[in-house]
C-alpha cells in the first residue's frame, strides 16, 4: 500500500511524494493501519489524505455531504452511536440504484462487511472527512433532540463535580462518542455554529427555556431551545472548559480555551454574566484556519487602496481605523501590518486581547490587573526601538497624547477608534483633551468602516430597487449598474447572504484640512471639504458595491447612515 500511495502522490501531485515517502518511512511498525498513520499526521491534511487513499483505491471523494442523500434504509437498519463510533454514513445521491457508504478510514473494510450485513445488501465505499460525515449523521439522524432528551433524563444523577475531571483544554467537538450528555451538548452547539459560520454563540437562559443563539455575518439567530433545567448543566461544562469557577455564579466572569473540529484550532473567549434567569454565556469564536486577509481581500476601492497602501508606507505619523464595535477594525490593522516589512522594520503591537499571531511582529496583550495598561505598555515599547506601532483601541487623552507624541518623535502609529465616521475622529481626539496643533501635525489619515453581507453567491439573482430605495441612497443609477439580492437556499441557512465585506470612508489629512483642524472647525465641516477634495462616504462606497452586485440594497441601508450635512 505505501508504494501505491507514492506513486499516486508523484502522479497527481495531491500530497508531496518525498515528504510522504519519509514520513511513512519514519512512522511504519509503530501498529497503526498506514491510513490511521497518515490521518493522525500533523505534516498532511485530513482532506488531502482522504484524495491520494480515494485516487490510489479508485473511490470516490465526497468534500460535501446533504443529509437528504441519507437512505431511511440506512437510519433505520444502523444504529446512530455505530455510524458515529465509525464514522460513516451511508448514502444515495442522484437516487442511485447501489447504497454508497461513506466513511473516513479508507482501510477498515470490517466496518463495510458489517454494514452490507445491516442491510442485507451490496455497498460500494466512498470517502469524506470527518466533519463532513458527522453534519450528515447530525441532521439525519435528528441527533440534537435525542442529546437534549438524555441531559433532560440525566440532570439529577449527573455529578457537576465530575465535570471537571472528564474536560480537557482541547476538545475535539467531533469526539463524541461515550462522552457524558452535557459534553455531547455543549459540543453539539459548538460543532454547529462553526458549520454556521457563526463569529460568536449566546447561551440565553430565559423564565421558561434556555435559547441558543448564534451570530451569523454580524446577526443574531435564534437556533436551538432547550429545557430551562440543563441551564447549570450547560454553563457548568463551558466554565470548565475556558477555566473558570463553576462553583461562583453572582459575579461576571471571564475565560478562554482551545478546541478542535478535526484537524482546525478554534479558539473561544468565553464571558459569563449572571441575571434574573440564570448565569448567560457568551463565546467567541475564532478559527485559527481561516488566516488572515491582505488589503486587496478587504473590499477597499482600487484608488482609495492605493491611495490607503501610500499612507501605510510612510516613515511616521498617525492612522486611525474608526467604527463600532465588531466592524472589522482589528482586521484592517492587521491587514496593513501585514503588508510593512517586518525584516527591514521593527514592529510591535499592544492588544487587547491578541487575536491572531503575526509572523516577524513582536505582541503585547494588555492586562490591567497587573497593571499593564495601553498608556503603560506604550511607554515601554518606545524604549524597544520600534519603526512602527500598533495601539489597540485609544480610550483616554493620556494614551491619545502619547499615540500622537510617538508619530511626531519618528514613528508609524496604527490604532483605533470608535466614532461614526472618518471625521469624527478628529472631533473626537479634540474631546480628549488634545491639543489641535498636535493632531494637525500628526494625523495622515482616517479610515472609517462597517461591515454589510456579500450575496449568498448560489441563489444570488437580479434586483430592481424601488424609487424609494434609490432616493433614499441618493442614487442615480448609470448604465452598467448591476443590482442583486438572493432569496435564500440551503447553503446560507436561508438568509440570502454568505460572508462580509467591508464598506470604507478614506479621509486623508491634506494641508487645507489641516489648516480646518488646527482652527477646531467642526466635524461636519472637515467632511464637506473632504468630500469636495474627492473622498466618498461609506454610504457611497455600498452603493458602488450594490451597484457592482456585491451586496443588497437593503443591506447599504440598514448599516450606513444619510450623508445629509
Amino acid at each position: 500500500m505505501k508504494d501505491i500511495l507514492i506513486r499516486t502522490a508523484k502522479r497527481t501531485g495531491i500530497i508531496n511524494a518525498e515528504a510522504l515517502g519519509a514520513y511513512l518511512e519514519k512512522n511504519t511498525g509503530d501498529g497503526r493501519r498506514i491510513d490511521e498513520t497518515l490521518l493522525e499526521s500533523p505534516d498532511f491534511t485530513e482532506d488531502a489524505v482522504l484524495r491520494l487513499f480515494a485516487e490510489a483505491l479508485g473511490m470516490e471523494y465526497y468534500p460535501d455531504l446533504r443529509a437528504s442523500d441519507v437512505p431511511k434504509e440506512f437510519i433505520d437498519s444502523v444504529p446512530a452511536a455505530y455510524a458515529q463510533h465509525h464514522y460513516l454514513i451511508g448514502i444515495r445521491p442522484n437516487g442511485d440504484a447501489e447504497m454508497t457508504v461513506v466513511m473516513s478510514n479508507p482501510l477498515n473494510t470490517g466496518v463495510i462487511d458489517n454494514i452490507s450485513k445491516m442491510l442485507a445488501q451490496p455497498v460500494r465505499s466512498g470517502l469524506s472527512s470527518r466533519a463532513a460525515i458527522t453534519a450528515a449523521i447530525d441532521i439525519a439522524y435528528e441527533q440534537k433532540d435525542m442529546v437534549i432528551e438524555e441531559v433532560a433524563e440525566e440532570l439529577d444523577s449527573q455529578n457537576l463535580d465530575q465535570l471537571v475531571d472528564e474536560a480537557t483544554t482541547s476538545d475535539d467537538l467531533l469526539d463524541v462518542v461515550n462522552r457524558p450528555p452535557v459534553i455531547r451538548l455543549v459540543n453539539d452547539i459548538l460543532f454547529r455554529a462553526m458549520q454556521m459560520r457563526a463569529s460568536d454563540v449566546h447561551v440565553h437562559p430565559y423564565e421558561s427555556k434556555l435559547q441558543i443563539r448564534y451570530r451569523i455575518d454580524g446577526l443574531l439567530y435564534d437556533s436551538l431551545t432547550l429545557n430551562r433545567n440543563v441551564i447549570p448543566l450547560v454553563i457548568s461544562r463551558i466554565k470548565v472548559m475556558a477555566g473558570m469557577d463553576i462553583a461562583e455564579r453572582r459575579m461576571p466572569q471571564d475565560g478562554r480555551c482551545s478546541v478542535r473540529l478535526g484537524q482546525r484550532e478554534i479558539d473561544l473567549r468565553v464571558s459569563t454574566v449572571p441575571t434574573s434567569y440564570g448565569e448567560r454565556a457568551v463565546l467567541r469564536i475564532l478559527d485559527k484556519s481561516t488566516g488572515l486577509l491582505t488589503l486587496d481581500q478587504l473590499g477597499l476601492w482600487k484608488e482609495d487602496r492605493k491611495i490607503f497602501e501610500k499612507n501605510i508606507n510612510r516613515t511616521h505619523g498617525v492612522i486611525f481605523v474608526t467604527g463600532p464595535t465588531g466592524s472589522g477594525k482589528s482586521t484592517t490593522l492587521y491587514a496593513c501590518l501585514n503588508q510593512i516589512d517586518a525584516v527591514q522594520k521593527n514592529v510591535m503591537t499592544i492588544e487587547d486581547p491578541i487575536e491572531y499571531q503575526l509572523g516577524g511582529i513582536s505582541q503585547m496583550q494588555v492586562s490591567p490587573k497587573k497593571g499593564m495598561t495601553f498608556i503603560n505598555a506604550l511607554r515601554h515599547v518606545l524604549r524597544q526601538d520600534p519603526d512602527v506601532i500598533m495601539v489597540g483601541e485609544v480610550r483616554d487623552e493620556e494614551t491619545a497624547n502619547m499615540a500622537i507624541q510617538s508619530s511626531l518623535t519618528g514613528h508609524l502609529v496604527f490604532s483605533t477608534l470608535h466614532t461614526n465616521d472618518a471625521a469624527g475622529a478628529i472631533s473626537r481626539l479634540l474631546d480628549f483633551g488634545v491639543e489641535p496643533y498636535l493632531v494637525s501635525s500628526s494625523l495622515i489619515a482616517v479610515l472609517a468602516q462597517r461591515l454589510v453581507r456579500r450575496i449568498c453567491p448560489d441563489c444570488k439573482g437580479p434586483y430592481t430597487p424601488t424609487e424609494q430605495e434609490l432616493e433614499e441612497m441618493e442614487y442615480k443609477p448609470v448604465e452598467g449598474d448591476a443590482f442583486f439580492s438572493g432569496p435564500g437556499c440551503d447553503k446560507c441557512f436561508g438568509t440570502g447572504y454568505r460572508g462580509r465585506i467591508g464598506i470604507y470612508e478614506l479621509m486623508v489629512i491634506t494641508e487645507d484640512i489641516r489648516e480646518m483642524v488646527y482652527l477646531k472647525e467642526t466635524a461636519g465641516a472637515i467632511k464637506k471639504k473632504a468630500l469636495a477634495r474627492g473622498m466618498h462616504t461609506l454610504r457611497m462606497d455600498g452603493t458602488r458595491k450594490a451597484a457592482g452586485g456585491v451586496t443588497t440594497v437593503a443591506e447599504v441601508l440598514r448599516v450606513t447612515q444619510s450623508d445629509t450635512m
